[in-house]
C-alpha cells in the first residue's frame, strides 16, 4: 500500500477531492438505496452499497492506471478510438430498446459481467480529446472553415447525431463543452457563430421533422425531452412532481440536516440514488452538507484551471479543460435540477451518484488530468513568447 501511495503522481488536491467525494457518497447512496429495496422491491441495501463500492474501486484503478500514461499518447489514441465510438453508438442506437414508445438505447450489455455500458459518455470524452488534438496541431496555422468543417465539425456532428435520438441532455452538454473548448482554443469566433447557427437549425429541423412525421422517428425520445421542457414551464407532470419532492427534501434539511439515513423524501423520489441524490444530501446533511459539496466541485474547477495554465504544451492545456470542465458542468446541472432551476435532465452527480459508466468515465477523465499535472511537475514550464492571440494565452498570463 505504501508503494502505491509513493507512485501516485499529479495534483494532490485533486486526489484529495475525488477521495472525499467518493467516500462521502457511501452515506447518501446507502440511504437512498432503501427506495429501490422497499419501494421498487429489488435487491438489498447492503447489496447496492457493495456494488457502489466495487464500481468506485474499479474507478480509482482507472484513475491510477490512466494517470501513469504520458498524456501525449492520448492524442493519437483519440484518432484510433473515434471510429470505434461511432460504431459503438450505431450499435447502441440500433438495439431498439423502447420504454413508453421512445428509444431508450443508451447502453450496450457487456458480455459475461452483466453490466451495461453507456457508450455516449465514452464518446464524449474521446471527442473532447480529439478536439484538443485538432486545436493544438493548428494553433499556429490559419484555420479555414471548409477544411475545419471536414476534419473537426464532421466528426462532432456525426457523434452528436448518433447520441441525440436517445439522449438529448448529453448531446446538449457535449455540444456546449465543444463550443467552449474551441473558443478557448482560439478557433475563429465568426466560425463559431456559424456552427452555433447550423447546430440550432439542425436541431430545429430534427424536431420539426419528428413532429410532422412521427412514424419516421417513432423510436426517438424527442417527445420525452420536449415535454419535459414544456411541463417544466407549465408546472405539471410527473417530472415536476419529482422536482417538487426534491425541493421539499432540500428545504426540510434546513441548516444541519436530519442526519444520515433519515431522509423521508427518498421514498418518493424514483431516482433518489442517481438523478436526485443531491436532494437527499440536502435533506440529510442540510445547507452545510449541500454547500460543502458545491465547494468541492468548485475546488476541482480551480485546480483544473491551475493545471491547465501550468501545462508545458497547448495540447496539455486544452486536454485538461476539455475532459475536466464537463465534470464540473455536469455536477452543476445535476444540482440545478435538484433545486428546481432546470428541468429534469437525467444527469448524475459525478463520483456520488450510482452508476458504473458515469463513475468510470469520470475517473478516466480525471486520470488524464492527473497525467498532465504529473508531467507538468516533472518539467520546467516554458515561457510563451508569442503574442496573446486567443483566450488561452490571456489565461496563462493572468494566472502564471
Amino acid at each position: 500500500m505504501t508503494k502505491i501511495f509513493e507512485n501516485i503522481k499529479g495534483d494532490k488536491t485533486i486526489w484529495a477531492i475525488i477521495a472525499v467525494l467518493a467516500i462521502f457518497s457511501f452515506l447518501p447512496v446507502y440511504s437512498a438505496s432503501t427506495n429501490l429495496v422497499y419501494v421498487a422491491g429489488t435487491g438489498t441495501t447492503i447489496g447496492y452499497l457493495l456494488k457502489h463500492a466495487m464500481l468506485l474501486l474499479l474507478g480509482f484503478v482507472i484513475v491510477y492506471a490512466t494517470h501513469k500514461i504520458p498524456y501525449r499518447y492520448f492524442s493519437g489514441l483519440s484518432v484510433l478510438l473515434l471510429p470505434v465510438v461511432v460504431v459503438l453508438l450505431v450499435v447502441t442506437l440500433m438495439q431498439g430498446t423502447v420504454i413508453d414508445g421512445a428509444n431508450a438505447s443508451r447502453w450496450i450489455h457487456i458480455p459475461f459481467v452483466g453490466i451495461g455500458f453507456q457508450t455516449s459518455t465514452l464518446a464524449a470524452v474521446v471527442l473532447m480529446i480529439y478536439i484538443s488534438r485538432y486545436l493544438a496541431r493548428n494553433k499556429d496555422q490559419e484555420i479555414k472553415f471548409k477544411e475545419s468543417f471536414l476534419t473537426l465539425w464532421l466528426p462532432v456532428g456525426v457523434i452528436l447525431a448518433l447520441i441525440l435520438p436517445a439522449n438529448f441532455s448529453t448531446t446538449a452538454i457535449t455540444f456546449a463543452m465543444v463550443v467552449l473548448l474551441v473558443f478557448l482554443g482560439g478557433y475563429p469566433f465568426k466560425y463559431i457563430v456559424i456552427i452555433l447557427g447550423v447546430g440550432v437549425l439542425a436541431l430545429s429541423l430534427f424536431v420539426l421533422t419528428a413532429r410532422a412525421f412521427p412514424d419516421s422517428m417513432k423510436n426517438s425520445r424527442i417527445s420525452t425531452w420536449s415535454n419535459r421542457i414544456e411541463n417544466y414551464i407549465s408546472g405539471e407532470s410527473e417530472d415536476n412532481y419529482q422536482a417538487e419532492k426534491a425541493k421539499i427534501a432540500i428545504a426540510s434539511g434546513e441548516i444541519y440536516g436530519k442526519g444520515p439515513g433519515k431522509s423521508v423524501q427518498k421514498n418518493f423520489l424514483p431516482q433518489s440514488s442517481s438523478d436526485f441524490i443531491y436532494a437527499i444530501i440536502g435533506e440529510e446533511f442540510g445547507f452545510v452538507g449541500a454547500i460543502s459539496i458545491i465547494f468541492l466541485y468548485l475546488g476541482l474547477l480551480f485546480r483544473l484551471v491551475i493545471i491547465a495554465t501550468k501545462s508545458e504544451t497547448i495540447f496539455g492545456t486544452l486536454l485538461v479543460l476539455g475532459v475536466g470542465l464537463p465534470i464540473v458542468f455536469q455536477a452543476l446541472i445535476n444540482m440545478a435540477v435538484a433545486v428546481g432551476l432546470l428541468p429534469v435532465t437525467g444527469q448524475p452527480l459525478p463520483l456520488i451518484s450510482t452508476g458504473g459508466t458515469s463513475i468510470w468515465m469520470t475517473c478516466f477523465a480525471i486520470g488524464i488530468v492527473l497525467s498532465v499535472s504529473a508531467n507538468s511537475k516533472k518539467s520546467t514550464v516554458k515561457q510563451d513568447k508569442e503574442e496573446l492571440d486567443n483566450p488561452l494565452d490571456i489565461l496563462h498570463e493572468a494566472v502564471g
